[in-house]
């Protein structure tokens, strides 16, 4: 885990605005942290050197490009082969269509979150890109029906 950054009150209403709004002026930013915009700005600038911001981009909805199923794979990976665990990780970098891997405890090494078009790219990742994963000892799939939460900021 990194270390954990220090920051105030200020730098956290500033956190909070741009997960909200990561397109907000720099001027309408400074107007709801209490600031000018010159001592904004360059607490911005900090907390993206810093790596607290990370990145801006788009929130882009699947479902209106036509990707239309989103899927949960429980992946277990066969330990008995040398360097599974990087291997692996270094193969889904390459799956687009896995948007997010994540490592857990429990029955499975990993979680990914996959968006695909609809059952037959489904099949299609699983037959041709997935299954030909040597470290990967077993799979366990789960279509997800609906979201309930999906929260794009984190609580400060």
């Amino acid at each position: 885990m990194g270390n954990k950054a220090d920051i105030d009150k200020i730098d956290k209403k500033i956190l909070n605005v741009l997960q909200e709004n990561g397109r907000i002026t720099n001027l309408n930013l400074s107007n709801l942290a209490g600031l000018s915009p010159a001592p904004t700005l360059e607490r911005v600038r900090k907390l993206e050197k810093s790596g607290v911001i990370k990145s801006y981009h788009a929130n882009v909805d699947a479902e209106k490009l036509g990707l239309n199923l989103q899927v949960v794979i429980m992946v277990s990976l066969t330990r008995q082969i040398n360097n599974a665990m990087q291997r692996f990780c270094d193969k889904i970098q390459t799956i687009e269509e896995i948007v997010e891997c994540v490592q857990v405890t429990g029955g499975y090494d990993y979680l990914l979150r996959v968006v695909v078009k609809d059952v037959q790219g489904l099949d299609k990742l699983i037959n041709s890109k997935l299954s030909k994963i040597d470290e990967i000892g077993s799979m366990r799939t789960n279509v997800i029906l609906s979201t309930i939460k999906k929260a794009n900021k984190v609580p400060l």
